[in-house]
């Protein structure tokens, strides 16, 4: 053969020999990204959700800025703006300015945003992210037992016969037990996502159709929302996705006080809000168990009687659900006659008859845990309902009488600016209203004192009050830090154990 021939031919095999190690290196750097990034994301879930909290919060702010308001002339500052995306994203509802500010388009931003940042979408999206991870798993361990077996098909003892070291039944029977338990755990895991998935759209499809059904029926009601310019179906697609995510936002300035005597309405969205708060871990076991009833399939008794193995914060055993349930209803029934006692002759309630008032009573005790809809003036009730409040938003939403421990409590932030206006005006920054909001901020839920300027001690004429609430007053850097309240008061399971309750006693 010519040397030249030769030569080409070698620079041939180099070539190729270099590609193929350039390409297994590239490999080997892309499945070392990979594996690194799953292992941070997996690993400290804290992280991809602050990382989603933050990044959807200013998309949401864009949005908001970018249209328009109803009227250009009330148009909010960019800080309202901010403050107003995360709140309804971390479903807090703590406002800073007035809802009506917001045309409809607007409004239809702040739905998705409830919609995407409420407890039941996120853990959603975790499920998805955790079928992912099981997935690739599965995957990679596929391909790891299928070279182990070409390189124990090739390898040879000293005799020249291969090796049956692994031919023994004694291990092939754990092992395909093993795999079947990791096929039904994993099938459990993708039917568990869509059962949560679909109580999303039954829940929130259902509670609108029914809203929008009583609104147009009663014509009271519905001329309310007409004199504001406010559609029926806007109106109810923004109280359903609310209530569900109990966020508490309204899209009127009034909140639900304007519907106080609509007893019919408040009663439809109470089973809105416990459905997706307090008694969602509850509901969910109930659909599964149902679903395993109707079905027979093995995945659904797989989640039922292994929740622990699934690894969603939601899903209790039935012994802790059943704990739940009667501390969530001891809880309601406990404000409901508190509340009876204190306030039944109150001015607040003036004007209802009995029966309005037990419901009134009834759906503002529902909404103290994390919801934050409101039928009544929350700064004119008595100091011991107040107090009592503070404590429902304090707890968390799947607090039982259960014997857990958990002594994590939260840190309360506070304003510099807001310590000099304590001075100024220190009837309405008092204190307990400062730390009243911020509680209210951490726990996500939107009640507040509001600000009135009857309370001031020199009288400013150019005062004027407004129906949002007590944050609004507060500087630019004490808005800035309930931002941040709000964000890691919606993260707050990550330092509270999650779905385990608490021991009370």
């Amino acid at each position: 053969m010519h040397p030249l021939t030769v030569l080409v031919e070698k620079s041939h095999l180099l070539h190729a020999y270099i590609s193929m190690k350039l390409s297994s290196l590239a490999k080997s750097a892309w499945d070392h990204m990979k594996r690194s990034y799953w292992f941070l994301f997996q690993s400290n879930p804290f992280l991809p959700q602050l990382i989603y909290f933050i990044l959807i919060s200013f998309v949401g702010f864009l949005a908001l800025k970018m249209l328009k308001p109803k009227n250009k002339m009330s148009s909010p500052k960019d800080l309202d703006l901010f403050f107003t995306s995360v709140s309804a994203l971390t479903v807090s509802s703590m406002a800073t300015v007035e809802m009506e500010v917001f045309s409809t388009t607007q409004l239809w931003v702040l739905i998705v945003l409830m919609l995407i940042g409420s407890e039941v979408f996120t853990s959603m999206l975790g499920l998805q992210f955790m079928k992912a991870k099981i997935t690739r798993e599965r995957s990679f361990d596929k391909i790891v037992k299928s070279n182990s077996d070409i390189e124990s098909s090739n390898s040879t003892n000293f005799d020249g016969q291969k090796s049956n070291m692994h031919s023994s039944s004694a291990v092939i029977w754990p092992e395909s037990h093993l795999i079947d338990s990791e096929n039904l755990k994993h099938e459990a895991i993708r039917y568990l996502g869509y059962v949560v998935l679909g109580y999303i759209v039954v829940i929130n499809a259902s509670s609108f159709i029914f809203l929008s059904m009583y609104l147009s029926l009663v014509p009271e009601a519905g001329e309310i929302l007409r004199s504001k310019g406010i559609q029926i179906s806007t109106f109810s697609i923004f109280t359903a996705i609310s209530s569900f995510g109990n966020c508490g936002f309204t899209p009127v300035n009034e909140n639900m006080m304007i519907f106080k005597k609509n007893s019919a309405l408040l009663l439809l969205i109470i089973p809105q809000i416990l459905a997706g708060g307090t008694l969602f871990p509850s509901c969910l076991r109930f659909t599964v168990w149902l679903l395993k009833k109707i079905t027979k399939k093995d995945g659904y008794n797989y989640i039922l009687q292994y929740p622990s193995a699934i690894r969603y914060k939601h899903l209790l055993p039935h012994r802790q659900s059943v704990y739940l349930s009667l501390t969530v209803l001891g809880f309601i029934v406990g404000q409901t006659l508190l509340f009876c006692c204190l306030e039944w002759n109150s001015e607040v309630l003036q004007g209802m008859n009995p029966y309005q008032k037990i419901v009134g009573i009834l759906f503002q005790s529902v909404n103290s845990r994390h919801a934050g809809e409101s039928v009544v003036d929350i700064s004119t009730l008595s100091s011991a309902i107040l107090v009592l409040y503070t404590v429902m938003m304090y707890l968390p939403p799947y607090t039982s009488f259960l014997p857990i421990n958990d002594d994590e409590k939260p840190l309360l932030e506070e304003s510099r600016d807001e310590r000099q206006a304590m001075f100024v005006d220190p009837l309405n920054f008092t204190i307990f209203n400062i730390v009243f909001e911020v509680i209210s901020a951490y726990g996500n839920v939107g009640f507040s004192l509001g600000y009135s300027c009857k309370r001031l001690l020199n009288h400013n004429k150019f005062c004027k009050d407004a129906s949002y609430g007590f944050v609004g007053k507060w500087s630019a850097e004490g808005k800035l830090i309930l931002i941040f309240v709000m964000i890691f008061g919606r993260l707050k399971k990550f330092n509270m154990g999650g779905g385990k309750a608490w021991k009370l006693c």
